[in-house]
């Protein structure tokens, strides 16, 4: 779960007085110079996208988390559960649980191709579109 910090400006009370805003830990917003324009988006740090970033990160984590420790609980379980299964051949000499511990390796290679397949196709377009963004505000601040 994360943490989103309330839009600004902080929340005022609507039958406030004046020095509710005098309280030294509440930001104060600078006077906008005359003549400049305003943004067409949020600041970056209340951004969308990047809500939208780490959703999709944590998404990409847990796709990649859950099929390898999924596969290797599973291993266990039937290890500890079923041993009569781990125990029986497959074909002469190999045994069932022998060829589940070695069909980890390319499991663990498969956590790995999900992790970068959807990093490709989910995280990164959204971290370039949020550089791309942050450059163009950056110019924009250098310009005016």
């Amino acid at each position: 779960m994360s943490y989103d910090p309330p839009p600004y400006p902080p929340y005022r009370p609507p039958d406030s007085s004046p020095s509710y805003d005098t309280y030294p830990w509440v930001p104060q917003r600078e006077p906008e110079p005359a003549g400049r324009h305003t943004r067409r988006h949020a600041p970056l740090g209340q951004h969308s996208d990047l809500r939208l970033l780490r959703s999709a990160y944590r998404w990409q984590r847990r796709v990649a988390t859950l099929t390898a420790l999924g596969y290797f609980v599973l291993f266990l379980l039937l290890s500890a559960f079923a041993p009569s299964l781990m125990t029986g051949t497959v074909t002469d000499g190999l045994p069932t649980g022998l060829l589940l511990a070695l069909v980890q390796v390319p499991v663990t290679w498969l956590a790995i191709a999900l992790y970068e397949r959807t990093a490709r196709s989910r995280v990164d377009p959204i971290a370039d579109r949020i550089r791309r963004q942050t450059a163009l505000d950056a110019k924009r601040e250098g310009a005016l």
